[in-house]
C-alpha cells in the first residue's frame, strides 16, 4: 500500500541467529495470510537456512541475507559474497545493522565498500541500516550520527540506484530492549533524514526513497507508527518470528 506518499509499504523480518523447523512453519503460516496485503515483505533467515526458506515460503515474499562481503570470492573465511546469496535465492541484503556495527566493529568506511560492491557489481537490493545509541540520543547527537551514517552510504549510491535501496532507521537503544521510539520521535528522525537525503541527491529521490523504522516493533505499536507520514514500513526483529508478524505486515491497512 502506497498511502498518500506514493511509496509502497515495506516490511522486513530479520530473524537474526534464530531458526528451527517450528519457527519456519510458524513464520510461513503468518506470511500465508499476507498474500493480499499491499506491501513488500522481505525476510532474512540465517544464511544456512536461506534455501530452506526459499523452498517453503509463500510466493509473494522476498528473501534477504543478513550480511555479505564486498567481493565475489577469495580467501575470506566465514564470509558470503553477494553473488552467493543471489544464487541461494536472495534479492536483498541487510547492511550496517547495529549489531554488525557494535559487535563486529563494522565502520562507515567498511560499509561503503559493501554497498558500493553490491550496487555496482550485482543486482541485489540493499536494506541500509543506521541509528544512534542511547548515549548519543541523550547527548543530543541523534541527527549528527544518522547524517554521518546516511552520508557514507549516499557517497556510494548513484542517483539511478536509489530505487534499489531502503534506509532502515533503528535506534540502537530500542533494538531488542522492549523500548520503542514514540511515533513522534521516529517521525521526527525520518522527516529529518528525508530532508538530509535531498541535500545530497535531489527532491525526487528524497520523496521516493523508503525510510523504514526498526526497534522493538510489535503488533501492539505498529499501527500508530505506520500512520506517520515519513515512516514507510518496518525492519522487525523478534516479532518477525511470531504470529503477530502478520499484523505488522498489514499495519498500514488495518
Amino acid at each position: 500500500m502506497a498511502g498518500t506518499s506514493g511509496r509502497r509499504f515495506f516490511v522486513g523480518g530479520n530473524w537474526k541467529m534464530n531458526y528451527s523447523k517450528a519457527i519456519l512453519e510458524k513464520v510461513n503460516e503468518a506470511l500465508s495470510k499476507t498474500k493480499d496485503a499491499e506491501v513488500d515483505i522481505v525476510c532474512a533467515p540465517p544464511a544456512l537456512f536461506i534455501k530452506d526458506f526459499v523452498a517453503s515460503k509463500p510466493a509473494h515474499v522476498q528473501v534477504a541475507a543478513q550480511n555479505c562481503y564486498h567481493a565475489k570470492e577469495g580467501a575470506f573465511t566465514g564470509e558470503l559474497s553477494p553473488e552467493m546469496i543471489k544464487e541461494a535465492g536472495c534479492n536483498w541484503v541487510i547492511l550496517g545493522h547495529s549489531e554488525r556495527r557494535t559487535l563486529f566493529n563494522e565502520s562507515d568506511e567498511f560499509l561503503q565498500k559493501k554497498i558500493d560492491y553490491v550496487l555496482n557489481k550485482t543486482d541485489v537490493n540493499v536494506i541500509a541500516c543506521i541509528g544512534e545509541t542511547l548515549q548519543e540520543r541523550e547527548s543530543g547527537k541523534t541527527n549528527e550520527v544518522v547524517e554521518r551514517q546516511v552520508k557514507a552510504y549516499q557517497e556510494k549510491i548513484a542517483n539511478n540506484q536509489y530505487d534499489r535501496v531502503v534506509i532502515a532507521y533503528e535506534p540502537v537503544w530500542a533494538i531488542g530492549t522492549g523500548k520503542v521510539a514514540s511515533p513522534q520521535q521516529a517521525q521526527e528522525v525520518h522527516e529529518h533524514l528525508r530532508k538530509f537525503i535531498e541535500k545530497n541527491s535531489n527532491a525526487d529521490i528524497a520523496k521516493q526513497i523508503r525510510i523504514i523504522y526498526g526497534g522493538s516493533v510489535s503488533g501492539s505499536n505498529c499501527k500508530e507508527l505506520a500512520q506517520q507520514g515519513d515512516i514507510d514500513g518496518f525492519l522487525v526483529g523478534g516479532a518477525s518470528l511470531k504470529p503477530e508478524f502478520e499484523q505488522i505486515c498489514k499495519s498500514r491497512q488495518n
